[in-house]
């Protein structure tokens, strides 16, 4: 047995966890914590925020590792001999991800944050909504792909190999991408910052997730593997709630003076989901390729690896940017959204597999 066989999450190991399950309810509470917290004490937030070097903030830098790399642990790059089993469902995956989402979220937001909804938005922050709306879009999904995958019942070995060629492509196509989408919108790249960012969140993490998990394979197979990550999953989403706090800390004010930004920005977040989600599904449909397959594609299509995304915002644009606040509201809405698709998924079930049998 390979070890992409050995190493493929099994349902017991992506099952989704009661603190994932209700993750939208902590997000609503770490922003309550961060917006009282800053009101009482903004010295400390600013002080935070303002640790930096070469505009990188250090304790987010930090708190980012501590996110990701656990996740990146449950990714077997080995698994990447496999892309061509499920060539099909592979290639209209990577066309979303990478040709169609972070262009089709660009097109969202001229939309609806430079046009619709420019009179009720702050006019110094309508660059900054945008950018990172587009930083949102132009990261796939990772770690928690392998759950909603699970739930529609997908075929484990096609997640595996999607997502390990997916982190593999976000090495070199994350910064291009986003260089192009930022500067088609009129807005300036810190080109530096957005390497640094690159090597610090995507690079750094999948070279020291990798020899940590090659290390723990060797020592202890795949049981010492799994009792790392259990262990290492409420680390994980802590770092994740306590970073949304110190964002929360930061942008309180502009929140509770507005409110509705929220949901407004809600909005292209919502249909770039449905959008990709449906898109992927309907080609996999007339690809011909199987419903295990084309459930996992869909939402591996549609979801985003919100935590790179937060990261690069306040990287690039700062605590307090309208950036950091839009890719916020991609964790905020996340688990909620992608249940919808995986119950939307399972229900069309029979009409997909009536298609591809025709």
């Amino acid at each position: 047995m390979s070890e992409a066989v050995a190493t493929t999450p099994s349902p017991k190991t992506s099952s989704m966890s009661l603190f994932e399950r209700y993750l939208t309810l902590w997000v609503a509470l770490c922003i309550v914590v961060g917006i009282v917290l800053g009101r009482m004490m903004p010295d400390v937030f600013h002080v935070i925020g303002a640790t930096e070097i070469a505009q990188v903030n250090l304790p987010v830098a930090v708190l980012v590792w501590l996110m990701v790399i656990p996740m990146l642990l449950k990714i077997d790059l080995a698994a990447l001999g496999q892309v061509g089993t499920h060539w099909r469902g592979i290639a209209t995956t990577v066309g979303i991800n990478w040709l169609i989402k972070p262009f089709s979220m660009a097109l969202l937001a001229w939309i609806f944050i430079a046009n619709a909804f420019r009179p009720y938005l702050p006019a110094d922050q309508l660059e900054s909504y945008t950018a990172g709306l587009i930083l949102l879009a132009a990261a796939p999904c990772t770690a928690m792909v392998f759950v909603w995958s699970n739930l529609v019942d997908g075929e484990p070995h096609f997640t595996l190999g999607q997502v390990a060629l997916n982190d593999t492509i976000m090495v070199v196509a994350f910064a291009p991408i986003v260089g192009l989408l930022l500067g088609l919108s009129s807005i300036v790249v810190p080109w530096g910052t957005l390497l640094l960012s690159v090597l610090l969140y995507i690079v750094v993490p999948v070279v020291v997730a990798q020899l940590w998990r090659r290390r723990l394979l060797s020592g202890g197979g795949q049981a010492a593997l799994e009792q790392t990550l259990k262990a290492l999953s409420p680390l994980s989403l802590g770092a994740l709630l306590l970073t949304l706090v110190l964002l929360f800390g930061l942008q309180g004010e502009q929140i509770t003076r507005q409110p509705a930004i929220i949901a407004m920005l809600a909005v292209p977040i919502l249909i770039q989901v449905y959008f990709n989600a449906g898109l992927a599904y309907w080609l996999n449909r007339r690809l011909g390729v199987e419903w295990c397959v084309a459930g996992p594609s869909a939402l591996i299509g549609a979801s985003n690896f919100f935590e790179l995304a937060v990261a690069t915002a306040i990287a690039l644009f700062g605590f307090q940017s309208g950036a950091a606040l839009a890719t916020v509201v991609g964790v905020l809405i996340e688990v909620p959204v992608m249940l919808s698709v995986v119950g939307i998924v399972k229900a069309s079930r029979g009409w997909y597999e009536r298609g591809t049998a025709a």
